[in-house]
């Protein structure tokens, strides 16, 4: 999630060739599935995309790959069948598998104290903080008190130092707050502690190695040719600018600390780091598989990762509540499971209330639903105003869900 893009009150878009109606689609479509690429092709038409791709898997097997317009602000590179793209969010949802695949091993005890894996984490009166507060936001960690630089974001000894010693912004376990970049640090440090890696190796030996998922949390030097340049969203009224100014301490240390635009996204530097709450690259295609290992119930290509009750585990319910963070953002009341928010009433995921998933700042998502059987990812490069519930993402899955 960006916070750069909500503060600025005055902000003109990235130069760049407007999509036409005849914007060329390519790749693959079930005919069952026509209604998702219609309204795929309906986003370059009428809902301003400019380079984009979707897909979707049914029983692990895909059904959707999608893709076209461009991959860069001035529409001068086509987007090709391997071009990747930073989802921001949408990689919360592989640090969670993460996290349950170690669960699911007897590795990590969900339920267990914080510091009974990482003893610096008991400071500050965090000694009750559980490993599931953490995967559902609940930990009171939303962001850092102290003024962090993006520089020292990319400082992965440092951000999680600094994080193990300091105080709650709540009481842990309370509510729902949103931990927009601070999830992936505080998630990754116990999958480091119990596996001895970081989540981006832990999931390329576990995961995206092993079933070939061309998704990694940061982008390697080697991949750089082929991602594609994130363009801001539109500029914000002033008195939205100034309505964030008057957010609570805990909202604004989520969501400004530091400032997170798509000019630091499109640079090297943030493409070098490892940051696991938002700088996962990959296809949409990848996205799908990443998700559809929760949406096949723990199997996906053939291959078992989690057990069916680790899935069901990962869709627990922590608790409706209106997110301290993000409740100016969002309709209403939500619910977080074990990693992945829950679609409950408001369909955020689809008309089934148990499927899961998560979004990414600007429009991309990743949806799981295992009734159905099936994965949805969708990624893209030109950033819309929205938290949660762009347009061209619900347009999508309700061409999904019309087809089933």
């Amino acid at each position: 999630m960006s916070a750069q893009e909500i503060q600025r009150e005055t902000r003109q878009q990235t130069p760049r060739q407007t999509a036409q109606a005849d914007t060329p689609v390519h790749g693959y479509c079930d005919p069952r599935f026509a209604a998702v690429r219609e309204a795929f092709t309906a986003n370059f038409r009428e809902r301003d995309e400019l380079g984009a791709a979707v897909a979707v898997t049914v029983a692990g097997e895909t059904v959707v790959d999608l893709w076209g317009g461009w991959a860069d602000a001035a529409g001068t590179r086509p987007w090709e069948r391997d071009t990747v793209v930073n989802v921001w969010s949408t990689t919360k949802g592989p640090v969670a598998l993460c996290a349950h695949l170690l669960a699911d091993r007897g590795l990590l005890d969900l339920d267990a104290p914080v510091a009974a894996y990482w003893p610096e984490f008991a400071a500050a009166g965090k000694e009750g903080v559980l490993v599931r507060h953490l995967l559902s936001h609940r930990a009171g960690l939303s962001g850092l008190r102290e003024p962090h630089t993006l520089e020292e974001l990319y400082d992965w000894e440092l951000t999680t130092a600094r994080l193990a010693a300091m105080a709650p912004w709540w009481e842990p376990g309370t509510r729902s707050g949103y931990h927009a970049l601070t999830y992936g640090f505080l998630v990754g440090e116990v999958v480091r502690r119990v596996s001895g890696l970081r989540p981006g190796a832990f999931l390329e030996r576990e995961v995206t190695g092993p079933l070939g998922i061309d998704f990694t949390v940061g982008l390697p030097a080697r991949d750089s040719g082929r991602a594609a340049e994130l363009v801001p969203p539109p500029a914000r009224p002033a008195r939205q600018a100034a309505a964030f100014a008057q957010l609570p301490p805990a909202a604004l240390a989520a969501l400004a600390n530091p400032p997170v635009g798509t000019e630091q996204a499109n640079s090297a530097g943030w493409r070098a780091a490892e940051i696991p709450a938002a700088n996962g690259h990959g296809t949409a295609r990848a996205v799908a598989a990443l998700y559809g290992v929760f949406a096949g119930r723990g199997t996906f290509g053939g291959r078992r990762l989690l057990s069916p009750q680790a899935v069901e585990r990962a869709r627990e319910g922590q608790g409706r509540c209106r997110d301290l963070v993000l409740g100016a953002g969002l309709d209403g009341e939500t619910e977080l499971g074990l990693g992945l928010w829950l679609s409950g009433p408001r369909g955020s995921y689809g008309p089934n209330p148990r499927a899961f998933g998560h979004d990414g700042f600007g429009g991309s998502c990743g949806l799981a639903d295992p009734e159905a059987g099936v994965s949805l990812s969708y990624v893209m490069n030109r950033m819309g105003p929205r938290i949660a519930d762009d347009p061209r993402k619900t347009a999508l899955v309700d061409a999904l869900y019309s087809a089933l």
